[in-house]
């Protein structure tokens, strides 16, 4: 049976690959086909934005930086992920505001 294949992001290009992936500790860098830079392993479950949509990129960048991924769940996907940057900004503030780690806070579906 093969391996399950997994996304791949490269910020600075705005782009996203699918990739075969070896499973637990599959640490290989994998390198950018445009620029060279390594790529960021996000999770399978992931559906990146559109090349143009460079809000969407803005809000990418922000979860990836805090540590969020994309991987699947037993039950189903992710879970909740922020789509705009306005929903970030909220969560940060919150976060701010309690202590709450930022990657915590981002995957809140609700802020009290």
């Amino acid at each position: 049976m093969g391996h399950g294949k997994s996304s791949y992001v490269c910020l600075p290009c705005r782009a996203s690959y699918k990739q075969p992936y070896g499973g637990y500790g599959d640490d290989r860098e994998r390198l950018c086909p445009r620029c060279a830079r390594v790529l960021i392993h996000v999770g399978s479950a992931f559906a990146p934005p559109r090349r143009r949509d460079a809000a969407g990129w803005r809000t990418l960048s922000v979860l990836l930086n805090a540590g969020v991924r994309f991987h699947k769940s037993c039950c189903g996907g992710p879970g909740y992920r922020p789509r705009t940057l306005g929903e970030v900004r909220e969560r940060m503030v919150y976060a701010e505001r309690t202590g709450e780690p930022y990657a915590r806070a981002l995957v809140r579906p609700e802020v009290p």
